[in-house]
């Protein structure tokens, strides 16, 4: 089969794809026949040497690129009993020092990291879903908010921020986000009730509409204490990237997101999607043979919804 793999890190340029063994599922395992994979910046800062600058994950010969994925299970390996051999899942690769990731014809993942994808949705859309969609959840169970309490989002267009504006409403939360001007009708579409525009000066504006400032915070565009700053004291304040997180101040309790795959979760996701209450975005779709392509395109930002590639 084909995989996109790096032997060495660096820019797009060291993107292959490789002719590797199709993988077999082992116990409590699945195979997916990969119908869409979506590229995150993840991708990005593994393929660089980033990641593993930061001590985040072990060099190897050969890496693996892709996290999120969509598909139809062709194999399972004993001890599966939740999945069938057809199901149509996504689902989340969420390792580094993997010799095989998502960006492939076939997958194999825990039973545990995969579910059931909505229905009504095709491939594309939910391979944009896993990554982001199960961060943005995870962040709001940081904050551990009650219906009615408020909420800021900053980077509300983006892919996290925007499934967090979506999960906030959802919980019955009031949400203030942030994002370029440009992109306040996005973000009051998904359901933000106020909108502070990027450059402005965070904690001020929000306190202006909500005195006192939110009762909690993801923080999806890492403004880190810029950010905190809105936060009342005593409330709560979640980032969604390694090492963003702000020190704690006026007994603001502070949490970093560190994503993880969850199969319950991600149905959970799935039942919202199916009711329209979480929007999966697309930018586009590419072959497989594009990755490069689609690495370059991430990197010069500015896109809305995810790239997708397909095998």
């Amino acid at each position: 089969m084909r995989a996109v793999v790096v032997r060495s890190f660096g820019g797009p340029e060291v993107l292959e794809v490789a002719e590797v063994p199709v993988p077999s599922a082992g116990p409590g395992q699945v195979r997916i026949r990969v119908a869409a994979a979506g590229v995150n910046p993840v991708d990005l800062h593994t393929r660089s040497g980033g990641l593993a600058a930061a001590g985040l994950m072990v060099a190897r010969d050969v890496i693996g690129l892709g996290w999120d994925v969509a598909g139809t299970i062709d194999e399972i390996g004993s001890g599966v009993t939740e999945f069938a051999i057809g199901d149509e899942v996504f689902g989340l690769s969420d390792r580094l020092d993997v010799p095989l990731g998502t960006h492939a014809e076939y997958v194999v993942l825990d039973a545990t990291a995969v579910a059931r994808s909505p229905r009504g949705v095709s491939a594309v859309e939910a391979a944009s879903v896993p990554l982001n969609a199960l961060t943005a959840a995870q962040a709001m169970d940081a904050l551990d908010l009650a219906p009615g309490q408020t909420v800021l989002i900053t980077g509300a267009a983006g892919a996290v921020g925007g499934f967090a504006v979506e999960l906030a409403v959802a919980q019955g939360l009031r949400v203030v986000a942030t994002a370029a001007a440009a992109d306040e009708p996005l973000v009051r579409k998904l359901g933000a009730e106020f909108f502070v525009p990027r450059g402005a000066r965070l904690g001020e504006a929000v306190r202006a509409l909500v005195p006192g400032g939110v009762d909690g915070a993801v923080d999806a565009a890492s403004l880190g204490a810029e950010a905190l700053d809105a936060v009342r004291s005593a409330g709560a304040f979640a980032a969604v990237v390694g090492g963003a997180e702000p020190a704690g101040l006026r007994g603001i309790r502070v949490a970093n997101t560190w994503i993880r795959a969850d199969g319950p979760r991600l149905s959970e996701l799935a039942a919202l999607i199916e009711q329209g209450r979480l929007t999966p975005r697309v930018a586009e779709t590419l072959p497989l043979a594009d990755v490069a392509e689609a690495h370059a395109r991430l990197s010069a930002g500015g896109l809305r919804g995810r790239l997708i590639l397909l095998p």
